[in-house]
């Protein structure tokens, strides 16, 4: 068989495979199931013994890194049942209440706050959602904007050091975590910081009523409430960043303090902490059997040498990097109105990232670009997890999220043009920094 044969060979073998996966997507099989199985049948049509499918998924759950997945969910969900995002927001409202667009100001600076907690975009989301859709729908604010505004602010979750979707980034690429979450602070405080502003301009359209200002004895008793969850979010983020902990290690001292605040403040029993482990462990479960059966695809996809022809093709018809990235970035977008974000990630990262490093792509800003786009399929339907937590949390129509939220997800297209364009919007903390 001559060279072009085999090429051709294996031109029609990915096209095949992939298609397969799509056509599995397509029949609505859950993603780690079809990933995972597709991947068993492809090793044994290689002639690999099958064992090699457990001693994948076993291989996955080994991980120190992920460690710290279970660890933040445990944080948050003790944070949620605690009601601590009532104590944060009201915190947040009583600096920043009387500002034009008020309590939007403050419900995004309470989601950027809690980002540094959590790491997960529903958790962010879910906690001060509960708190703050009712207090703005009491002051008359438009639905549409209150809950568009918390599905966009739940997204900061996953931008915001700590990051869920970063450290599983930084395990399929074998990146720095710790740089990983360094990169993401400068995107995500100018994300935020564009959210305020949006919600100050709205406000001038009379659809955002001004509050009176508080007095200082009511900011005192309001920030004296919510400093212990400060404190907790700068000991998390302080510790990785001084290289005192690792991640997994910052999570679980995080865990533990998060227990022990919410108990001595009276915010948690024995029947709430128990609902927040069997919801940490039902989302635990959930990442880590989509994770293994996309280990076991990946791996089957490498011996069938999927990646390579794809990045060889990538590689031949696009040289520039630049027009990649932006053709790499239509394709995620695309891919994000049909799959939730995880499984973007999982998916695409490991067919290119070996294109990525033919053209001297930094992986740390790919891993930043990838998530901004992940935020933005986040509240985009037909498959956008935060628009149906909101929805849920709401008690509103799937319609009235959705045109609330398409204004933020033009401004995180923005913001992931800005970082095609000016890379050091990621990169100058990590490298120029520290």
């Amino acid at each position: 068989m001559t060279s072009s044969s085999r090429q051709g060979c294996t031109d029609m073998e990915t096209i095949l495979i992939l298609g397969s996966l799509i056509g599995l997507l397509i029949l609505r099989v859950p993603v780690a199931f079809a990933m995972g199985a597709l991947g068993a049948v492809l090793l044994w049509i290689k002639g690999f013994p099958l064992i090699a499918v457990p001693q994948r998924l076993f291989g996955t759950m080994d991980s120190f890194e992920l460690l710290a997945v279970p660890l933040f969910l445990l944080m948050s969900n003790v944070l949620l049942k605690g009601g601590v995002g009532r104590d944060l927001f009201a915190s947040v409202q009583a600096w920043v209440g009387h500002w034009p667009g008020g309590l939007g100001v403050a419900t995004i600076m309470s989601c950027t706050l809690f980002s540094a907690i959590s790491g997960s975009s529903v958790a962010t989301a879910a906690t001060i959602g509960t708190v703050a859709i009712p207090e703005m729908k009491q002051r008359g604010y438009d639905e549409p904007f209150i809950l568009g505004q918390l599905a966009a602010g739940g997204t900061l979750g996953i931008l915001i050091p700590p990051s869920i979707p970063l450290i599983i980034y930084g395990v399929i690429t074998e990146t720095s975590i710790p740089t990983l979450f360094l990169a993401g602070i400068g995107p995500g405080l100018l994300m935020a910081s564009i959210f305020v502003v949006y919600a100050m301009l709205y406000s001038r359209s009379g659809a955002a009523p001004a509050m009176a200002k508080a007095s200082w004895s009511e900011r005192a008793r309001a920030t004296f409430y919510a400093l212990p969850t400060v404190v907790l979010a700068v000991a998390i983020i302080g510790s990785i960043y001084a290289g005192i902990a690792t991640p997994s290690e910052s999570a679980g001292v995080g865990f533990v303090i998060a227990i022990i605040m919410t108990f001595v403040m009276g915010r948690i029993n024995w029947e709430k902490l128990k609902l927040a482990v069997e919801d940490s462990l039902k989302t635990t479960a959930m990442i880590f059997i989509i994770v293994a059966g996309a280990k076991v695809f990946s791996y089957a996809i490498t011996l069938f040498l999927i990646p390579q022809t794809i990045s060889n093709y990538l590689i031949q018809n696009i040289s520039d990097p630049t027009m990649f990235i932006l053709a790499v970035g239509l394709v995620l977008l695309v891919i994000g109105f049909f799959l939730e974000s995880l499984s973007m990630m999982l998916i695409m990262v490991p067919v290119l990232f070996p294109a990525l490093q033919a053209m001297n792509i930094d992986p740390i800003w790919f891993g930043i670009f990838f998530v901004v786009l992940i935020e933005a399929a986040l509240i985009t339907p037909p498959v956008g997890l935060n628009l149906f937590v909101i929805q849920s949390v709401g008690k509103a129509r799937l319609e009235s999220v959705v045109k609330g939220a398409w204004p933020f997800a033009l401004m995180m297209l923005g913001m992931a043009m800005l970082l095609w364009v000016w890379q050091d919007l990621a990169l100058f903390i990590p490298y120029k920094l520290f």
